[in-house]
């Protein structure tokens, strides 16, 4: 039988649960929540087919002294921003920026200070031209275009009604001589990206005026006006599709001109880029340069870039970065060019291609002459050249007649295309126009690629107590990945991971929530 509470007891439980009014007290309310959003950014703020490139820096190489690029997120840590304060500082892009060596400070100690501050550093280094102007004079013929067999090319496009052209091809040089007769007709609006590095006899401007003749030739072997009864004979015919971006300052190129020109030449559609342009370094020497081109080829571009004009220090970067067409030098006979860079047994890579580059005045082979190249000259003239500055352009002519025949050819065909049509000599795989146009023109367009994918986990930590976790996926290609947390008020350490082909990056910001905010994890 069920006994009834006292009413004295029951009254008092009462009373303990009146606020004096005759109201019960309410309990503590649930606390506010805000979000926390932004986006996880991967390294360097570049594609993923990017990741993975962080290697020491090569303090010994050439380099602009008294400059350190650092590669930093769109925010920064508190710890970032005081050992960056007080220093002089250009921002190139939303992730990259110049700093200027404190005076009393060598490049080394403070880049080593600012890694130890959680920044990614590295040397701006420097690039030159790779070949060496020969006696001017105007070309009777062009022997080393018989050589690569490019009639055969012409009259594949002859054979469909076609004029021999092709897609933007971008020209990273010194520059060009826009008023040269034998370019009428054939050149977009340029860019010169010199002056970010400093040089303060570079102009920065939209008009790439060539003051050396080096990048006038080089397009000229790519694009001099064809079938205009004047000078010489480019590769491609017409069309005004020849994108000069230069990226020179003075003698030299940097890391900085040479990654803006590879971005800008993307930008403006270029399915080919030339680089005749390099110098040697440590096993990887410049990440930098390493992720523009890696994005530049995830983005289906054809890139090419010469070996380098001496023979005993093995193929120079950035020709040496596997997804770079390497071209070397061959000479008359089919061998490799006395000057011409060759693999050696501390820098191994091998030479995709090799193409006419003459043999003569350049690096160890002063007095000898064999077969120079002509090519335009600033001033509306004409000069001969030798070096592996000549082979690469001729490479890069031949990919985008390729690419023209055929549009829908993507860059890894090419290349395979450009390697197997070789015609193998002595002195390696010589290009051979009209093998590979002809090969392009019936190859059928390639299958998409099942993009890879990478995990990202980003988790918010009060301490050490995982407070919340958002997961999703990156694909190849892709440089960012939204996030939004739903957090209490407090102060938290959101910690992002980004997992695929077996590699993990990693990164981390602080905030303190009491109200919504945007906050962006940059990764390394």
């Amino acid at each position: 039988m069920k006994r009834a509470l006292p009413l004295l007891a029951l009254t008092a439980l009462l009373a303990a649960c009146d606020n004096g009014g005759g109201v019960p007290t309410p309990g503590p309310g649930p606390a506010p929540t805000y979000t926390v959003s932004g986006e996880v950014i991967a390294p360097g703020g570049v594609a993923l087919t990017t990741l993975g490139l962080a290697s020491s820096a090569n303090w010994d190489a050439p380099h602009v002294p008294g400059q350190v690029l650092v590669t930093t997120g769109s925010t920064l840590g508190a710890q970032s921003l005081t050992v960056l304060s007080g220093v002089r500082t250009q921002r190139l892009d939303d992730t990259l920026t110049l700093a200027f060596t404190p005076g009393g400070e060598t490049d080394p100690a403070f880049a080593a200070r600012l890694t130890a501050a959680g920044l990614q550093t590295q040397p701006n280094y420097l690039y030159h031209a790779l070949a060496v102007p020969n006696d001017p004079g105007y070309p009777d013929d062009q022997p080393y275009l018989l050589r690569i067999n490019a009639q055969n090319a012409w009259d594949a496009f002859d054979a469909k009604g076609q004029a021999p052209t092709g897609p933007i091809v971008a020209v990273l040089d010194t520059g060009v001589d826009a008023t040269h007769p034998d370019l009428t007709g054939r050149l977009l609006p340029g860019r010169d990206f010199c002056g970010s590095n400093d040089l303060s006899n570079c102009t920065i401007d939209n008009t790439p005026e060539d003051t050396g003749g080096h990048g006038t030739a080089s397009v000229g072997l790519i694009g001099a006006a064809t079938n205009n009864a004047r000078g010489m004979a480019g590769l491609t015919w017409t069309g005004r599709n020849i994108l000069p971006v230069k990226v020179f300052g003075g003698a030299d190129a940097s890391t900085v001109t040479v990654r803006q020109g590879i971005e800008y030449a993307v930008q403006q559609g270029a399915k080919v880029i030339n680089m005749s342009l390099g110098g040697p370094g440590a096993s990887d020497p410049d990440p930098l340069m390493h992720q523009a081109i890696q994005a530049a080829v995830a983005a289906n571009v054809t890139v090419v870039a010469s070996a380098g004009n001496t023979p005993g220090d093995g193929v120079y970067y950035p020709a040496a970065y596997p997804e770079v067409i390497a071209v070397g030098a061959a000479a008359r006979n089919g061998t490799l060019s006395c000057f011409s860079a060759r693999p050696t047994a501390t820098r191994p890579r091998q030479l995709d291609l090799i193409a006419p580059g003459g043999n003569s005045t350049v690096g160890t082979c002063q007095g000898e002459s064999d077969d120079l190249i002509v090519s335009l000259t600033t001033g509306g003239g004409y000069a001969y050249w030798a070096g592996t500055s000549e082979s690469a352009p001729l490479v890069s002519g031949v990919a985008a007649l390729m690419r023209g025949i055929n549009p829908n050819l993507t860059a890894t065909q090419t290349r395979q295309l450009l390697k197997s049509t070789a015609t193998t000599v002595s002195g390696g795989a010589l290009l051979n126009a009209g093998a590979a146009v002809r090969a392009a023109a019936t190859a059928t367009p390639a299958p998409d690629p099942v993009p890879n994918t990478y995990d990202v986990t980003v988790q918010a930590f009060s301490g050490s107590t995982v407070v919340n976790t958002f997961k999703g996926q990156l694909k190849s290609g892709d440089k960012r990945l939204p996030y939004t947390l739903n957090l209490p008020a407090g102060t938290y350490t959101l910690r992002a991971t980004i997992t695929g082909a077996g590699k993990t990056y990693r990164g981390e910001a602080n905030v303190q929530l009491n109200a919504n905010k945007q906050v962006n994890i940059q990764t390394q």
